[in-house]
C-alpha cells in the first residue's frame, strides 16, 4: 500500500461584507429654513460653510438649541445637506436631534429658527429652552 497524504482544506472563502443601511439624515429643513440660511451664509462678516446646530445644557427646562456661524468643518461633525445649504451637527447632539425639522418664522414680534423635535418632552414657558430624551434607535 502507498503512503496518502491527506488533501490540504481548502482555502476558506471570506465572507462578503454586509451592505450597510444608509445613516438616516439627522435632520431636514423647510424651505424658510433654507432660504434664511443661505441669506446668513451671505451676509457673513467672514468666511463660513455653514451654521453649526448644537445643544447646550441651561434654561429652566434643562436645555436648548444653539445654532452658530460655522467657519471649519470639523472631523467629528454630521454634515447635513438640503435644500442647497450646509448645517454641521456637534456630535454631542446628533442622538437628540435625529428626526428634527428645523423651520424658520418671523412675525412682528420676532424672527428665530424653530426646531420640530420629535425627541422634545416638555419646553418652558417662554420658548427658550426645552427638556430632550435620546432617540430611540
Amino acid at each position: 500500500m502507498s503512503e496518502m497524504t491527506p488533501a490540504a482544506p481548502a482555502p476558506a472563502s471570506k465572507p462578503e461584507p454586509k451592505a450597510r443601511r444608509p445613516r438616516p439624515q439627522v435632520m431636514k429643513l423647510t424651505d424658510a429654513a433654507a432660504e434664511r440660511v443661505q441669506e446668513l451664509t451671505r451676509r457673513a462678516d467672514s468666511e463660513i460653510v455653514g451654521l453649526r446646530v448644537g445643544i447646550k445644557n441651561g434654561g429652566c427646562a434643562g436645555q436648548s438649541y444653539t445654532v452658530e456661524y460655522a467657519h471649519e468643518i470639523r472631523p467629528t461633525d454630521e454634515i447635513v445637506e438640503d435644500k442647497g445649504v450646509k448645517i454641521l451637527v456637534d456630535p454631542k447632539a446628533v442622538l437628540f436631534l435625529l428626526g428634527t425639522e428645523m423651520d424658520y418664522k418671523a412675525d412682528q414680534m420676532q424672527a428665530q429658527f424653530i426646531f420640530n423635535n420629535p425627541n422634545q418632552v416638555s419646553a418652558c414657558g417662554c420658548g427658550e429652552s426645552v427638556q430632550l430624551k435620546p432617540a430611540e434607535v
